[in-house]
């Protein structure tokens, strides 16, 4: 499709899609003003650290602002899970997803396998979802809703926050204490706009107040076409029934086949903390459970190994073992500021995430994917040295989706682009070339928050949007 034909594209969906608000971008502090006092409760509580129970953690911790809230590797001594606990030495289990336009997603639906919180949907709202850190051994590490309650009455600010929102009297209740406090956070990530700026490249393109380059009007459709990226089928860019704004997701799971992620402390063989070496006995022990399986702990993600929190008023839930492995796809606005990716954050940067997909079943007779196939039960001829499916000690691994157990495998979404059916005897091309990676990576660095029209080259996107970058 010509460059003058998808500019103009811009314009009628502006028709389609609402004009993307303005705002400051998702680096900035959130104001207080404007808020209701439930959401500015919220807002005291999300970056007070003394309500932890190191002193040293709070929601912004691993949810910080200036990148679209979410974790920052550089604080976590480059894992790829934040730290926690009460000396901060606790490593977690998946990469902290964003929560700009978290508010915005539905309740989670057992029959379509949409919505919920948290990566697997077992939070069925977003106050049930803002309890769980407090009371989590890995995160705020209280030791339960008592605790928190202590920590609260000790903070002078963030308890005249929320008693001028709920009263003094919901402190005699330890667990509306905390239900409280799950519902004030949740307000604060709701009403604030920078939790729902719509404020990026993208936005003003639909309304015809900004223009794409060569790149990203390459890129946009190459994320379009089913036939080559095919980024939309479960991104999509265009308006949905959650929002008047493309979101990027559909809310719904999906199994795509990650690499295990031998940085998770919980993935060795025998987990310890990175920091001060005290073996990590909340790793779910799993291997009577999974007789198959080679590794003593899998994240399955809607399968386990964790369960609806105790505080949550829906009916616990379980799944067959078609569903194992499915983790929720994430909305990809500002996914430039969110590095690494996928649950476990196996992929370091965008470049690396995409040539993931398009090159997980490609072996061909050149030899030249030595990132994801392992050689196999069968000894595969075309098997690259150091493939990316590897186990602890860097040897390949034995079956290529290494991160379920091999009777999940079949799990694994190989239906449709852009994956590639693998074929052992070469001839398999990716969907995209470099070139086209290329151009996607400058389409996704359009989704960034911030833009100003008036001032377009005031844009700020991260390092790996630079062109030289790519």
């Amino acid at each position: 499709m010509s460059g003058a034909i998808l500019r103009s594209s811009a314009a009628l969906l502006g028709a389609v899609l609402l004009a993307g608000c303005g705002g400051e971008g998702p680096s900035a502090a959130p104001p207080a003003a404007g808020l209701s006092a439930q959401a500015q409760a919220g807002r005291a509580l999300f970056f007070d650290r003394t309500l932890s129970a190191s002193g040293a953690q709070s929601c912004a911790t691993c949810h910080v602002p200036g990148r679209a809230f979410t974790a920052d590797p550089a604080t976590d001594r480059g894992l790829p899970v934040p730290l926690g606990g009460r000396g901060m030495d606790l490593p977690g289990f998946r990469n902290a997803p964003s929560l700009v336009y978290a508010a915005l997603t539905p309740a989670f639906d057992p029959e379509s396998l949409t919505g919920g919180f948290f990566r697997d949907g077992r939070a069925s709202s977003l106050a049930v979802q803002a309890q769980q850190p407090f009371v989590t051994r890995f995160e705020m590490a209280n030791a339960d809703a008592a605790e928190v309650v202590m920590r609260l009455e000790a903070s002078p600010q963030t308890l005249a926050a929320f008693t001028a929102a709920y009263g003094a009297t919901v402190l005699s209740d330890s667990a509306a204490t905390l239900a409280r406090i799950g519902e004030a956070i949740a307000a604060f990530e709701t009403e604030a706009p920078q939790f729902h700026p719509f404020s990026s490249k993208f936005d003003y393109w639909l309304q015809g107040r900004a223009s794409f380059s060569d790149a990203e009007l390459r890129g946009i459709a190459l994320f379009n076409n089913p036939g080559k990226g095919n980024c939309n089928a479960c991104h999509p860019s265009a308006r949905q029934q959650y929002s008047d704004h493309a979101l990027f997701t559909d809310f719904s799971y999906d199994n795509i086949g990650v690499p295990r992620n031998w940085a998770i402390p919980a993935n060795s063989p025998d987990p310890v903390s990175p920091v001060s070496g005290v073996p990590l006995d909340y790793v779910p022990a799993q291997a009577g459970l999974l007789s198959d399986a080679p590794y003593a702990y899998y994240d399955l993600g809607l399968c386990g190994p964790f369960a609806p929190p105790a505080t949550d008023p829906a009916p616990r839930r379980t799944y067959g073992a078609g569903r194992c492995g499915l983790f929720k796809v994430p909305t990809l606005r500002n996914v430039a500021l969110t590095a690494p990716y996928f649950h476990n954050g196996n992929a370091a940067d965008l470049h690396q995430a995409l040539q993931f997909y398009v090159t997980r079943d490609i072996n061909n007779n050149q030899g030249n994917n030595p990132f994801w196939v392992p050689a196999g039960p069968g000894g595969n001829p075309y098997a690259a040295a150091g493939s990316f499916f590897v186990n602890a000690d860097g040897s390949s691994a034995l079956y290529q989706y290494n991160d379920i157990p091999l009777a999940f495998n079949a799990n694994v979404n190989v239906g449709e682009n852009p994956y590639t059916p693998p074929t052992f005897s070469g001839g398999n091309e990716p969907t995209l070339t470099a070139a086209e990676i290329d151009d996607v990576v400058a389409f996704l660095c359009t989704l960034t928050d911030g833009f100003d029209p008036d001032h377009p080259s005031a844009y700020s996107v991260p390092a790996q949007c630079a062109p030289q970058a790519r």
